[in-house]
């Protein structure tokens, strides 16, 4: 199930990810077990992360940012062309806090 957040929080995090660079790649063969394994390790570790996608299509970015929310349980902060920026609090110690 993604992780939810509001208007508010969703503007606080996009200025936290304006100079992130993208930590994870997604290819041509899409998003594999092994990618998806890599964004939870990516996730727990740093939090926020971008996306980049290289899907020739629109379509096929569109359902691969719709598979990598669902199987991740974090939230799309935005998508800016083939870039996603995705976020979910560590389980243990969150480092960023967001507002309510």
């Amino acid at each position: 199930m993604p992780f939810a957040i509001s208007p508010a929080q969703r503007r606080y995090l996009r200025s936290l990810a304006h100079d992130l660079k993208p930590v994870i790649l997604v290819g041509g063969k899409g998003v594999t077990p092994a990618l998806l394994a890599e964004l939870d390790l990516a996730l727990e570790h740093h939090e926020l992360v971008k996306v980049k996608l290289a899907a020739p299509d629109r379509d096929e970015r569109d359902g691969w940012v719709a598979a990598i929310v669902e199987a991740s349980g974090a939230a799309l902060v935005q998508r800016v062309g083939n870039i996603a920026t995705v976020f979910r609090p560590r389980k243990k110690n969150p480092g960023i806090v967001l507002p309510r």
